[in-house]
C-alpha cells in the first residue's frame, strides 16, 4: 500500500510540473525572477490545475516518507519523470524514444544507488544544531549562486540553472518536512502553529516554487525538469546525513556503487533533456488534424483540448475562411410569354 501512494505521488508530481510548465511558458519572459510572473500565472486555470495536482502530490510524498525508508523513497518518487514524459507524448504530438525512457530508468537508478548506500536513521538532530543550519546554508548559497548564474544567461541554459537551483530548494525541503513529520508524529497538528519548523517549510516551498516558475518560463520543459528530478533527491541526501545522522556506509563495494550512481544520475538526466516530446509541449499546426487519421486520435485531441479551453471553441481557418465569402444565390429563373414555343401547330 505504501509502495502505491508512493508511485501515485510521483505520478502527480510529474503531472503537476507539466501542466505548470505549460502554462508559464506562455507568460511574459521580462517576467522572470519577478513577483509579476506568479500574478501573471494566477489567472491561468491550467497553472492553478498543475499547482493543485503537484500539492496533491507532495501530501502524497510526505506520507510515504514518514512510513517507508527514504532510501526506498526517493528513487520511486523520482519516477516522477516517467509520468511527466508519459503526458508530454499526446501534448506534444511526439512519440517517445526508448533513449528518452531508458534515461528515465537509469535516473531513477542512480537515485537508488545513492541511497542504498547510507543507512536512514530516526530524526533525532535537527536544525537546532549548527551542523544542520551550516549544511541548508551551504546548500542554499548553492542554489543562490546557481540564480545568479541564470540571471546572466537566457534560454536553454537559464532554466537549467533555475531549475537547479529549484531542486536544491526542494531539497531542503524534504528535510523540513521530515522534520515537521516526525514533530506531528509525537505532538498534534496545532504544536506546528507554535514552532519555526512548519513556517519555515511553508517559505522554502514557496521560494523553490517561484524558482521553478522562473525556469519553467525561460524555456521548454526538458532544460528545466531534470535538473530538478536530480538535485532535490541529492541535496535531501546531503541533509539526511549532516542533519540526521544518516550513516554512510564506506567500504569499496559502497564506494563504487556511489560513483555508478552519480554517473548513473548525471547520464540520466542528459538523456532525457533531449527528449522532443519535453521540448516541444506546444502542439504544432497541424498535429490535431495529422492525428484523426489514426485510432488514438480521440485521446490526443481531448487532451489538447483540455490543455487548450480558449482555442476549443474558436473555429479553425478554413472554417473561418468560408465564413467570410459571402453566399451567392441564383436569382430564380423566370419564363417569359415570348419565350414560350408553340406546343402544336
Amino acid at each position: 500500500m505504501n509502495l502505491a501512494i508512493t508511485l501515485v505521488a510521483a505520478m502527480l508530481l510529474g503531472a503537476g510540473f507539466v501542466l505548470q510548465q505549460y502554462a508559464a511558458e506562455q507568460a511574459p519572459k521580462a517576467h522572470f525572477l519577478r513577483l509579476a510572473l506568479i500574478a501573471d500565472l494566477l489567472r491561468r486555470r491550467r497553472w492553478l490545475l498543475g499547482i493543485a495536482v503537484m500539492v496533491a502530490g507532495q501530501l502524497a510524498s510526505a506520507w510515504s516518507v514518514s512510513h517507508i525508508s527514504l532510501s526506498l523513497a526517493e528513487p520511486l518518487l523520482s519516477t516522477n519523470l516517467l509520468f511527466a514524459l508519459a503526458l508530454a507524448v499526446p501534448l506534444s504530438g511526439q512519440r517517445l524514444r526508448l533513449t528518452e525512457l531508458f534515461g528515465a530508468l537509469i535516473l531513477a537508478g542512480g537515485v537508488s544507488a545513492l541511497s542504498v548506500a547510507r543507512t536512514v536513521h530516526s530524526p533525532s538532530a535537527t536544525f537546532r544544531t549548527p551542523a544542520g543550519w551550516l549544511g541548508a546554508a551551504v546548500i542554499a548559497a548553492i542554489a543562490a549562486l546557481f540564480v545568479q548564474a541564470g540571471l546572466r544567461r537566457s534560454g536553454t541554459v537559464r532554466a537549467t540553472l533555475t531549475g537547479t537551483a529549484a531542486g536544491l530548494v526542494f531539497g531542503i525541503c524534504d528535510a523540513l518536512t521530515r522534520l515537521t513529520v516526525h514533530i506531528m508524529e509525537s505532538h498534534p497538528f496545532v504544536h506546528l502553529l507554535t514552532i519555526w519548523p512548519g513556517y519555515s517549510l511553508i517559505a522554502a516551498n514557496l521560494v523553490g516554487l517561484w524558482l521553478m516558475q522562473s525556469a519553467f518560463n525561460s524555456a521548454p520543459l526538458h532544460a528545466s525538469l531534470p535538473g530538478i528530478s536530480a538535485a532535490e533527491p541529492l541535496a535531501g541526501i546531503v541533509l539526511g546525513v549532516v542533519v540526521f545522522g544518516d550513516a554512510i556506509r564506506i567500504s569499496p563495494p559502497m564506494l563504487a556503487l556511489q560513483a555508478a550512481g552519480l554517473a548513473a544520475l548525471v547520464s540520466g538526466v542528459v538523456l532525457v533533456a533531449r527528449a522532443p516530446a519535453l521540448s516541444q509541449l506546444k502542439p504544432r499546426p497541424g498535429v490535431i488534424a495529422a492525428t484523426s487519421r489514426h485510432p488514438i486520435s480521440t485521446i490526443r485531441t481531448a487532451a489538447v483540448s483540455a490543455m487548450h479551453p480558449e482555442e476549443s471553441d474558436a473555429p479553425d481557418a478554413e472554417q473561418q475562411e468560408e465564413r467570410d465569402v459571402p453566399e451567392v444565390t441564383e436569382p430564380p429563373v423566370t419564363t417569359t410569354t415570348s419565350d414560350r414555343r408553340p406546343t402544336g401547330v
